[in-house]
């Protein structure tokens, strides 16, 4: 496509330099709507041809050759009007930036240098920069701009690295040619040259620096398409290094360098190539200048690109794993690329031979902090030596080697099934689990050389693996390598500050390869649709039998597998004071060294989700679970206690506490008349509390008691009071209207009406509220509310909504709502899936209350905005809900309220 802009002005506005032409300033409306009209035409000219299936590359070039045009007709009428065009021979125009390199997406800056001689003023330049630029400006496009001499440029580039980028991609667009021609030969032998060691290390640190703001690793949940890693930017460094470093004009004398070869800058191009092409219709898609690729913007270009849902599997799901693909690639590129430029030259490496460097073994040596390969045949004569490679490096603690980085990928050919079953390879492997040090690291380089997938191909279907949710902040594979790192930090006692229970439990572990093991393995059916534990589970055997793992070992990697699921969900959505259901889940384990490996692999999995999916609450909870398990497998059989029994020694020794307080009697009824539950699940103390709350209802009819557990992140709020219909569902109105998160409710009515509510709540952001203000506040809307004196639905009606929630698109997934009738003796079970909203515990328990439900226990647990709700509920003649009419009632109703809550 070409660009005329004169058709776009009257005839005398083109005739530059007539005597007739009027100024620039008195013509300026006239040059501002043929500008604009010329923006206007081009810019949909190139969308249709991007919407058509233009490159990425092609559509960038031509929104720059359009700018090109723009601005140099701009230049030239400007200077004209200043002088009649003599300042043409002094000043040039010149492109710089990401303009400069002819790289210009639907709203990039854009960045302009004018680059006089000083043989003027330089008032005059400045007031020529600043017509072009309020114009530029007014039309409102961004525009960056610099007012600078040869010498300006030598002396700033020195001082600041960005400048020196910025020179380094400077193109001529208009004015005295041989001006520009002359910063050309200063940028390329003085500021290309002067400090090129210093620029390379302050690239290196910005690449870091960048990595860590933008997330530090390439598989985000949202990248940025930019800035992240594998993203433009990276590429861009990569380039500008090797200016720096091998001093050229084109990328392609790179390849008669010998830095890189031809499918290598293929390789580049490619990657630009489709990272402009999204950006393009990322930038299309916003309306503005938007690298950020999120939730909404990623089901919008799956669809653009062409990607289509199929099974279970959707769209963005598809397109998000391309993605991560190619920037896992760029990532390589620029990385390998850097490497090069910062590494010794060559003939210094033959020159020091075999003075410094240290043979480790497998033709393998170690060169300041490095793993290399001086002969790389080795591994064409010995594949073994592949696996080797990164048990040695992990063993002397260093790097490999970009050479060797290389050498693995062009190498993966040799990773077939006979080296998959070679019994040194497979050595060389479980050693490296079973090292003190370096695992997870390890397990990263290998899978991010792609090396890992080749050995254990069943990788591959989790490989870039995406899960469109909010809270999954990483794809399967980089959450299982996280994952693999927190349960190697337990085994190693580095978590024990942070989790000291945990890593007491590991130091315990007997094969610490084959939790390893199961915590890489746990989502390896991910990719095959829905219920992939099993679909995991029933890969192990093959896996199992190709490394020479033992009979006992493959059963337990598969029993963990299988089950990996089990714990998280039994310790956060059943009733752990239910002993019956304890006693099943400890026969489910079946031995000590299964619970252990369960309760590792289960921390390590929820650990490496996201940073606030893990909580203390969760911990408290997982700890219970596993203590009340291994107690019951310890004791060595499966038979509940008599509870009858237990039952009046609690009574007998409560009662000896209070006697002195209270007439025995009357304290002996008061306990007769509590749930058993909460007699046997507290100890003597706790229970003596709750007895006292009670006892007191003799001359107050509301009591309240707030007790802070700093430690465990979250305050007790006991209730003790009449019962009364729809009691819980006001305690949670009145919580939901001061902002008051609900962790977790235990409910125990007395047989004799009495209630004894004990919640445990901490504030939104996962603090403990200490604000006794506050506190009050509760304390006061809980009488009103109770007495009947105030509408909680009002309160929570009047709640300020949380912004948080609404703040930006996100993936919704219908509500959903489950009913189990065999986890409990005593009590239905449901179970509630849906999205986070202001009173929504308010609304569903009083929509309980409003089917005859009585609430029993509570447990709640919030992922950023998906709520799974648990509740044990009875029928009003306290009975489980058995009428199969009434439980297909239940269903609707929940989902119907939850839905149209708004």
């Amino acid at each position: 496509m070409q660009f005329f802009i004169d058709p776009y002005f009257p005839d005398d506005i083109n005739a530059v330099g007539d005597a007739g032409m009027a100024g620039f300033e008195e013509k300026r409306p006239l040059y501002f709507s043929g500008c604009k009209n010329f923006l206007d035409h081009y810019r949909e000219e190139i969308k249709l041809l991007h919407n058509e299936g233009a490159s990425g590359s092609e559509v960038a070039h031509l929104i720059c050759d359009m700018m090109d045009e723009l601005n140099n007709k701009l230049f030239q009428s400007i200077l004209y009007d200043v002088d009649g065009g003599s300042m043409l021979e002094h000043i040039s125009l010149v492109a710089v930036g990401g303009y400069g390199r002819g790289e210009l997406n639907p709203y990039s800056d854009i960045d302009i240098m004018f680059l006089h001689d000083g043989s003027m003023p330089a008032a005059r330049v400045e007031d020529v920069a600043l017509k072009m630029l309020y114009f530029l400006w007014d039309m409102r496009l961004d525009v960056g701009y610099s007012v600078r001499q040869i010498s300006d440029c030598v002396e700033m580039a020195a001082a600041d690295s960005t400048v020196k980028t910025a020179l380094i991609d400077a193109r001529y667009l208009s004015g005295p040619r041989q001006l520009f021609d002359n910063l050309s030969k200063v940028i390329l032998t003085q500021i290309m040259t002067k400090s090129s060691d210093k620029y390379i290390k302050e690239k290196m640190a910005d690449m870091k620096s960048r990595r860590e703001k933008y997330g530090s690793t390439v598989y985000l949940l949202e990248p940025n398409l930019k800035e992240g890693e594998g993203g433009l930017r990276d590429l861009q460094t990569a380039m500008w290094t090797a200016r720096v470093k091998y001093k050229f004009t084109s990328p392609k004398e790179l390849i008669i360098k010998g830095i890189l070869t031809e499918e290598e800058l293929d390789t580049y191009y490619a990657a630009l190539d489709y990272l402009w092409r999204i950006r393009n219709e990322l930038h299309y898609f916003n309306g503005r200048k938007n690298d950020q690729l999120t939730f909404d913007a990623q089901v919008h270009l799956a669809r653009f690109m062409g990607y289509q849902d199929h099974g279970k599997v959707l769209a963005v799901e598809d397109f998000m794993r391309d993605y991560y693909r190619h920037a896992n690639r760029v990532e390589h590129f620029a990385s390998s690329l850097v490497s090069q430029c910062i590494w010794r030259d060559e003939g210094a490496l033959k020159i020091l031979g075999y003075f410094v460097r240290r043979p480790v073994g497998d033709g393998c040596f170690v060169l300041k902090g490095e793993l290399i390969i001086p002969d790389e045949a080795v591994v064409e004569k010995n594949p073994v030596v592949l696996m080797r490679i990164f048990e040695l490096a992990q063993k002397h603690g260093v790097l490999l080697n970009v050479r060797v980085k290389a050498l693995v990928r062009k190498s993966l050919y040799l990773v077939n099934d006979k080296f998959r079953r070679n019994r040194e390879v497979n050595q060389s492997f479980l050693t490296i689990l079973r090292s003190p040090k370096g695992v997870a690291e390890t397990l990263r380089s290998m899978h991010h050389l792609e090396f890992l997938n080749r050995y254990i191909p069943e990788l591959e279907h989790i490989y870039c693996k995406v899960q469109h949710d909010i809270y999954h902040i990483y794809t399967v594979d980089i959450h299982t390598l996280f994952a693999v790192e927190e349960a190697e930090k337990m085994l190693t006692g580095q978590a024990k500050e942070l989790l000291p229970f945990p890593c007491e439990v590991a130091s315990q572990i007997g094969k610490r390869e084959l939790l390893l093991l199961a915590v890489l393995f746990h989502d390896i059916g991910k990719g095959e649709g829905g219920g992939h534990a099993e679909k995991g589970a029933a890969m192990i055997p093959t896996i199992a039998r190709r490394m020479g793992l033992s009979k006992e070992g493959t059963e337990r990697l598969e029993f963990l597998v299988r089950q990996h699921l089990l714990f998280a969900h039994i310790s956060q959505r059943r009733d752990l004071h239910d002993e019956r259901m304890v006693v099943q889940f400890a026969r489910q384990m079946e031995t000590s060294e299964n619970l252990k490996m369960l309760y590792l692999l289960t921390i390590s999995d929820v650990r490496a989700v996201g940073s606030d999916v893990w909580t203390n609450w969760k911990a408290l909870l997982f700890q219970e679970l596993y203590e009340k398990a291994f107690n019951v497998l310890e004791r060595g059989d499966f038979h509940l206690e008599a509870s009858s029994e237990r039952v009046k020694g609690v009574i007998k020794r409560v009662t000896e506490l209070l006697q002195d307080d209270f007439p025995v009697a009357t304290v002996r009824e008061e306990l007769k008349a509590m749930p058993v539950r909460l007699l046997l699940s507290n100890d003597l103390a706790l229970i003596s509390g709750h007895a006292r709350l009670l006892l007191g209802l003799e001359t107050s009819d509301l009591l309240m008691k707030v007790v802070h557990q700093q430690e465990s992140g979250y305050s007790e709020f006991t209730i003790c009071t009449h019962d009364m219909p729809g009691l819980f569902s006001r305690i949670t109105g009145v919580m939901a209207a001061n902002g008051v998160n609900i962790l977790g409710a235990q409910i125990n009515t007395s047989r004799n009406g009495k209630v004894l509510d004990i919640l445990q709540v901490n504030s939104p952001q996962g603090m403990v509220i200490t604000d006794e203000q506050r506190w009050q506040k509760v304390q006061d809307d809980m009488h009103l509310a109770l007495h009947g004196d105030v509408s909680v639905a009002e309160l929570v009606e009047n709640r300020q909504r949380p912004s948080l929630l609404t703040a930006r698109p996100i993936p919704r997934f219908p509500t959903r709502v489950e009913i189990d009738n065999e986890v409990s003796e005593d009590y239905t079970v449901i179970d509630i899936y849906t999205h986070d909203k202001v009173g929504l515990l308010y609304l569903i328990t009083s929509t309980l209350t409003h089917l005859g439900l009585y609430i029993g226990v509570s447990k709640i647990s919030t992922k950023v905005d998906q709520v799974a709700d648990v509740f044990y509920v009875r029928d009003i003649f306290g009975q489980k809900i058995v009428s199969e009419e009434k439980l297909q009632e239940i269903i609707p109703y929940l989902m119907r309220a939850i839905d149209e809550w708004v």
